[in-house]
């Protein structure tokens, strides 16, 4: 039978890894299983996240997190989960490394980004030239020629907000098929955000950096960056499986301290209801690791998961 862990962490981003190094360093027994599919691993390098002052890469971000957690004592593994269970002591987890259990667990699983499937369109995420946050990387592209792919009211805010930065935005609609509510058209009119309503066929990358659209019509447009706004998908099925109470969109509800609807299951970083940024999932990891450390503590028996439940935090604003 598997070691019996204080804590089993699902997911290697930035809230599971700050989750496992306030663990370690109470001395709890943690294992932080991942997938290596953080979307932190796509930043090309943020320039909003506290102490950087020139800006940090995601990967090295990742690295370092790794690093520290090691430091102290958690183990890090490379793998997926396949069912996670209560139990009479806990949690039980099936993985492609086999079994694991656990007295709590910590869910850092992140969201899925929707991208269309665009011939080079990954290929200009990974070259950081697509991107995904303009609340993390908007200050950057003031003055740039920007665009904006998207299929909604949602996608249309975001052309927007990027206006605080730049004079040329331009809302590539990626479902020409669908129109937007006029209410949509006539705001993306009064702030000058240009339209183009044009199916997509493929996105090339040149040597210099700029994204090059090549829409059916024949047509092709440059920008210095274009920004997916397409949403998230969570990836809240461990959740589910579970009975871990979620929103009509499928994102983890947490109390004040992180925990779900079932005692012993903490949620945090994207897959929470909140605003996605690193630093925030930072400090709910934080948060549920002295969660689950002080439950243990306290623990005189044990453990049953059941359904906990009440004051679970209000919708926040993204």
């Amino acid at each position: 039978m598997a070691e019996l862990l204080d804590c089993l962490v699902v997911g290697g981003g930035p809230a599971g890894l700050t989750a496992a190094i306030y663990l370690a360093r109470f001395r709890r027994r943690v294992l932080v299983i991942e997938d290596g599919s953080s979307r932190a691993a796509w930043i090309a390098r943020s320039h909003n996240h506290p102490g950087f002052p020139d800006g940090v890469p995601g990967k090295t971000l990742l690295a370092r997190s790794r690093r520290q957690a090691e430091r102290y004592g958690a183990q890090i593994v490379t793998g997926r989960m396949e069912r996670l269970t209560a139990s009479a002591t806990g949690f039980r987890a099936k993985t492609t490394l086999g079994p694991f259990r656990a007295r709590t667990v910590i869910l850092a699983t992140g969201v899925a980004d929707r991208l269309p499937p665009i011939p080079g369109l990954e290929d200009g995420v990974a070259r950081g030239v697509v991107r995904i946050c303009p609340i993390c990387d908007g200050y950057e592209v003031i003055g740039k020629q920007v665009g904006v792919l998207g299929v909604d009211d949602h996608s249309a805010r975001e052309a927007e907000f990027l206006r605080t930065y730049s004079d040329t935005v331009t809302f590539i609609h990626a479902d020409p098929q669908t129109p937007l509510p006029r209410d949509t058209l006539r705001r993306l009119a009064a702030v000058q955000v240009e339209m183009v309503e044009t199916a997509i066929s493929r996105v090339r990358i040149g040597r210099s950096g700029v994204a090059a659209f090549d829409f059916d019509a024949g047509e092709s447009r440059d920008f210095d960056v274009v920004y997916s706004a397409l949403g998230t998908k969570p990836r809240s099925e461990l959740a589910k499986s579970l009975g871990v109470r979620l929103d009509d969109d499928g994102q983890v509800l947490v109390d004040d301290h992180q925990q779900t609807s079932v005692s012993g299951v903490y949620a945090v970083g994207d897959v929470v209801l909140g605003l996605n940024q690193i630093s925030t999932g930072q400090g709910e990891g934080a948060t549920a690791a002295t969660a689950a450390h002080n439950r243990l503590r306290n623990e005189a028996q044990p453990h049953v998961a059941a359904v906990a439940g009440e004051k679970l935090k209000a919708p926040r604003e993204k």
